[in-house]
């Protein structure tokens, strides 16, 4: 493609946090953001690539990577857009680090193909990791409004009136690395770019829950259970790609991006079971629908109008109840790690990504040999 064309891909990551269970997702999405880059610049669909960090982090220096470092208050929007007027960027594909760790360079070249031929392209309309457009004075104005990256493709679809096209939406378009069940998923499966399967190999998690649900997604006498912000695409995939059948319950998509977390409005079927009857009867009630709980805690939380810190929710995902201060939180974790069957607890990519990648595993374990 013409060097003018090619479109620059311009990654954020920042804001890893100070704990330690912060560190271990924090350093994954280091190592999936550096082969991302590694990745998108392998070929010559990319003119080059911005970094912008805050400098938590190691960098190995690379030819075409531009390393842009944070100063102050940070603020997604005006950041973005300056960031493009600053290195006058016309194409860009934006992708937030630890997004799409399993896209390889083939991949990226489709993106910057699509991209450079004038389109708008993300992986997911409603909440983006990852979007590609051309530059304008006038989507720069709409962009410094932007709080988060997860609003830019609906931004730009809403109030900029593009015509945003959708990558197929896969495990390998929607798996992120948010928290730290993305990286036990990852250390599971084995796959992914050389730095982040070396990182993976280097961490120590139990993941004894992670593997005892393998066998359950390939058994039609085996039924699961996964509630909260589950999307249609995630039910579509799971009734196609599965044996086992699927006990859903989708509640409070969206709960982030429209407020309701915060302003306590949020409300689950769940959650008000939950209430009623207890943490252990709850998880008692679980073991009577299925083998297997894929539960989405920050629903459950935000339901109770408990608002814990993001050590804590990591904390939860770990199962490690005993050092969790939030008491709703840490109730509710010491209740699934002493349930009768296998309990994941998670955020949103449990609910998508993971969850597929997961199904996805369990397929290839059995046809190696493994299962």
């Amino acid at each position: 493609m013409p060097p003018d064309s090619k479109p620059a891909l311009v990654v954020f990551l920042g804001g890893l946090g100070d704990s330690s269970v912060e560190r271990l997702v924090g350093g994954a999405r280091w190592a999936a953001t550096r082969d991302s880059i590694d990745a998108a610049l392998e070929g010559d669909s990319y003119g080059r690539a911005v970094l912008v960090t805050d400098g938590d982090g190691v960098f190995a220096d690379s030819p075409g990577v531009t390393i842009d470092l944070d100063n102050g208050d940070f603020h997604f929007g005006p950041r973005l857009a300056g960031v493009i007027r600053k290195y006058e960027l016309d194409r860009i594909v934006y992708m937030g680090g630890g997004s799409i760790p399993l896209f390889g360079a083939a991949d990226f070249a489709r993106i910057a193909e699509t991209v450079s031929g004038g389109a708008t392209l993300t992986n997911n309309r409603y909440s983006s990791d990852v979007v590609g457009w051309t530059s304008s004075e006038d989507t720069l104005r709409l962009i410094e409004q932007a709080e988060r990256d997860n609003v830019l493709a609906p931004l730009l679809a809403e109030k900029a009136g593009l015509d945003i096209q959708e990558l197929p939406r896969t495990a390998q378009s929607l798996f992120d690395i948010d928290a730290p069940t993305d990286v036990a998923v990852l250390m599971l499966s084995g796959v992914g770019g050389p730095y982040i399967r070396e990182y993976t190999a280097s961490v120590d998690l139990d993941i004894n829950a992670y593997e005892q649900t393998l066998p359950l997604f390939l058994n039609r006498e085996n039924q699961i259970i996964v509630a909260g912000r589950v999307g249609s695409h995630t039910w579509r995939y799971l009734e196609s790609e599965t044996a086992c059948r699927v006990r859903l319950f989708a509640e409070e998509r969206g709960m982030e991006a429209d407020g309701r977390a915060d302003a306590g409005t949020a409300r689950s079927l769940l959650g008000h079971h939950l209430g009623a009857v207890g943490v252990e009867r709850f998880f008692e009630t679980l073991a009577d629908l299925g083998d297997a709980a894929f539960i989405d805690s920050r629903v459950l939380a935000a339901h109770a109008g408990a608002r814990p810190t993001r050590q804590d929710r990591f904390l939860s995902d770990l199962g490690r109840w005993q050092q969790i201060e939030d008491p709703f939180l840490r109730d509710l974790t010491k209740a699934a790690a002493s349930a009768t069957i296998p309990v994941l607890l998670g955020g949103h990519s449990l609910m998508s990504g993971a969850l597929m990648l997961l199904n996805e595993t369990a397929w290839r374990f059995r046809d190696e040999g493994r299962l």
